[in-house]
């Protein structure tokens, strides 16, 4: 899961499909394509939403994705179109490339619907918003990993 911080909208993605994964068979992890947030918690706004269902991020901690990512990870779902070109700026080759995918791309495929970015002036009801879409995305995920 990425985003730009890694502190509001890709933290909420781990969390949210983790609640619906068998944590024995399937690895799940955030990032952000800057290094503004790295070693930070969530938002306390993502942290708060979190709670309201149900989920804890605090044991997260922000990070950057680096090229290892496509080594480790078989999907990489990104929030938005930037995130999407700054991570395919990182691909080593077609195989790296096929790994990324718009995360909205799940519920509405090949729309390139971008998660909105949350974090300024979007206040409790935009990060619900955020939770919403994602809800949906992870669970179309979670049936397909299953």
């Amino acid at each position: 899961m990425v985003c730009l911080g890694n502190i509001c909208r890709s933290p909420l993605a781990q969390a949210i499909l983790e609640s619906k994964v068998d944590s024995e068979k399937v690895e799940v992890d955030s990032a952000g394509t800057s290094d503004y947030h790295v070693g930070d918690l969530p938002d306390d706004r993502s942290l708060n939403t979190g709670k309201r269902f149900q989920l804890d991020l605090s044991k997260q901690r922000g990070r950057q994705f680096t090229v290892s990512d496509f080594d480790e990870f078989d999907y990489i779902f990104v929030m938005d179109r930037s995130n999407f070109n700054d991570v395919l700026s990182l691909a080593r080759n077609e195989a790296d490339k096929a790994k990324v995918s718009m995360i909205l791309d799940k519920v509405s495929p090949n729309e390139n619907h971008e998660v909105p970015d949350p974090y300024y002036g979007k206040g409790e009801e935009g990060f619900l918003k955020v939770y919403e879409l994602l809800d949906a995305a992870c669970d179309r995920i979670a049936k397909e990993l299953s």
